[in-house]
């Protein structure tokens, strides 16, 4: 039996709310896209805990990092200038999604709980692990000597589940990465954990202050992916900073850009430049 009028007026309009769904999807996915071009700007959220990564030059007083320089280059590849808000652990995630940033490039390794509240660009631009940094004569040596003792950890950090479930640690997060470091000098843990590299990097950058200390663990705890991340939804976006991190590691900037900051071990991302040079050959 044909629709009636009326049926076929309530039809149309169905499938004129269905398209202006689609299209208000649609638009709510290159929002952030739309206003970066727009303003000419991307806003990153980074983190200032300590090179390599993010950290203020004493001389200058300017923002350096691996981060930093990963901000400033994925602004060029999308034609824009940057500018550079800091975040910490505890509201980085706020921030973001609060819209006072547009992306995060902050410390933050790919965990699947992240992923359940934001989205994230797929290629990873580092990869980490956490290491234990505490007294040479602490007398931890693995993972397991942490079961009932006191571990600083930033607040935030993908590695209070871990320290906490799995090795039975006493989690204390801290709100910064310093301040946790100061928490370690002061006995209030008996190690710290945090990035490798930063760790890795403060004791060849301070041998006096830091002589009574190593990493005593010597394994990673969770490496994971760095990535940058995005609200949930910006798969425009998410797809524009793709092309440009996979870009980054197929010229080699990338893998230059971790070089100039002294990561301490690239062959991640030197494995990444080879990926992509032989996924473009023709």
């Amino acid at each position: 039996m044909a629709p009636t009028p009326s049926l076929k007026f309530r039809l149309g309009a169905l499938a004129l709310a269905s398209l202006g769904l689609v299209a208000a999807t649609a638009s709510r996915a290159d929002a952030t896209l739309d206003r970066i071009k727009g303003r000419q700007k991307l806003t990153v959220g980074i983190i200032l805990s300590g090179a390599p990564f993010g950290y203020i030059d004493p001389q200058t007083r300017a923002e350096k990092g691996f981060n930093i320089d990963l901000a400033r280059a994925l602004a060029e590849k999308l034609g824009v200038k940057v500018e550079l808000v800091t975040v910490t652990p505890p509201n980085r995630v706020q921030f973001l999604q609060q819209g006072k940033v547009d992306i995060l490039i902050a410390n933050m390794q790919y965990t699947e709980d992240r992923a359940k509240i934001l989205d994230h660009v797929p290629t990873p631009y580092d990869r980490a692990g956490g290491a234990a940094l505490g007294r040479k004569d602490s007398g931890i040596r693995d993972w397991t000597d942490l079961k009932g003792k006191p571990v600083c950890i930033s607040q935030g950090s993908n590695y209070a589940q871990p320290l906490a479930d799995t090795y039975g640690a006493v989690v204390k997060g801290i709100p910064s990465q310093p301040e946790s470091m100061l928490a370690l000098q002061g006995g209030n843990c008996v190690v710290a954990v945090h990035v490798a590299p930063t760790l890795k990097l403060l004791l060849a950058d301070r041998p006096d202050e830091w002589k009574d200390y190593a990493i005593v663990i010597p394994t990673e705890l969770e490496p994971a992916d760095s990535v940058i991340w995005l609200r949930k939804g910006e798969r425009d976006t998410s797809a524009a900073l793709d092309a440009a991190v996979r870009d980054l590691h197929a010229s080699g900037a990338m893998l230059d850009m971790a070089k100039a900051n002294r990561l301490v071990d690239p062959t991640f991302l030197e494995e990444e430049r080879r990926k992509f040079v032989a996924q473009a050959k023709p």
